[in-house]
């Protein structure tokens, strides 16, 4: 049985950081494609971040360049996204996702697994 659990979430002041942790079971992260996406109230889900096996490439979506890393341990089967400089449009149940698109030019989508989503709340 496939399970994707995220960590790391919380209440954080503007500028702030987090870690989010995502740990697999019952998949070798090794051998896909992982992504962070979230989702605000009231909004669409949104690809965040992505990075690829292989080459280890990446993705972000405009909005998070320069403050968001996403990264991998294979060894501990874990995907994290660091959040730096946080802002309160920032907000969102965030989701790690397996087994995803994840190209140059637009956000990662059609994921075929997914956490159950951790809330990160950017506010004073």
């Amino acid at each position: 049985q496939v399970q994707l659990v995220e960590s790391g979430g919380g209440l954080v002041q503007p500028g702030g950081s987090l870690r989010l942790s995502c740990a697999a079971s019952g998949l070798p992260l090794v051998y896909y494609t992982i992504g962070w996406f979230r989702q605000a109230p009231g909004k669409e889900r949104e690809g965040v971040s992505c990075i690829r096996n292989g080459d280890g490439s990446t993705y972000y979506t405009d909005s998070v360049k320069g403050r968001f890393t996403i990264s991998r341990d294979n060894a501990k089967n874990t995907v994290y996204l660091q959040m730096n400089s946080l802002k309160p449009e920032d907000t969102a149940v965030y989701y790690c996702a397996a087994d995803l698109v994840c190209r140059d030019n637009r956000p990662p989508h059609h994921a075929s697994y997914w956490g159950q989503g951790t809330q990160v709340t950017v506010s004073s």
